[in-house]
């Protein structure tokens, strides 16, 4: 499948791709931009051995449903899993300016949400949109993410 102007999957264009919903968004005010995982993602063919003969990574967790980040307000919001959060904590760190303002564990729902406020260029938020899709979870570089809301 071809890239379009709402998704991209080489990490370049991904960072690009978020600058320019950043912006975007910014420039409508609009409440909020929703990033969220082509669900391909998800999925690992090659789940097993690699060509080395060692197992292979499994496909991300899926338990809470695909991946998706929020940003508005200066704030990204996410949902995780309590393993998945300590993967945003590790990530946070090489952050200073981006903190968790608000953690919440619905009762009705899995996980948590978490509510990290990020006040930096887009550039800055963009990166660090890329590595928490990566990092927290758990995703391959070449993941593909679609712009579903600006």
């Amino acid at each position: 499948m071809g890239q379009t102007r709402f998704d991209a999957a080489d990490p370049t264009d991904r960072r690009a791709l978020f600058v320019d919903a950043i912006t975007a968004h910014r420039e409508r005010a609009s409440p909020f931009l929703t990033l969220e995982v082509d669900p391909t993602a998800l999925e690992r063919e090659d789940e097993g051995d690699d060509e080395n003969g060692e197992a292979s990574e499994p496909a991300p967790d899926s338990e809470l449903g695909i991946p998706w980040l929020q940003f508005g307000d200066d704030t990204v919001n996410l949902d995780c899993t309590d393993e998945e959060l300590e993967a945003l904590k590790s990530l946070l760190r090489e952050y200073p300016a981006f903190t968790i303002d608000e953690l919440t564990r619905p009762e009705e729902a899995e996980g948590v949400n978490v509510r990290v406020s990020a006040r930096a260029d887009a550039n800055r938020i963009a990166g660090f949109l890329d590595a928490a899709f990566q990092r927290v979870y758990g995703l391959d570089e070449e993941f593909r993410v679609w712009v579903v809301a600006v």
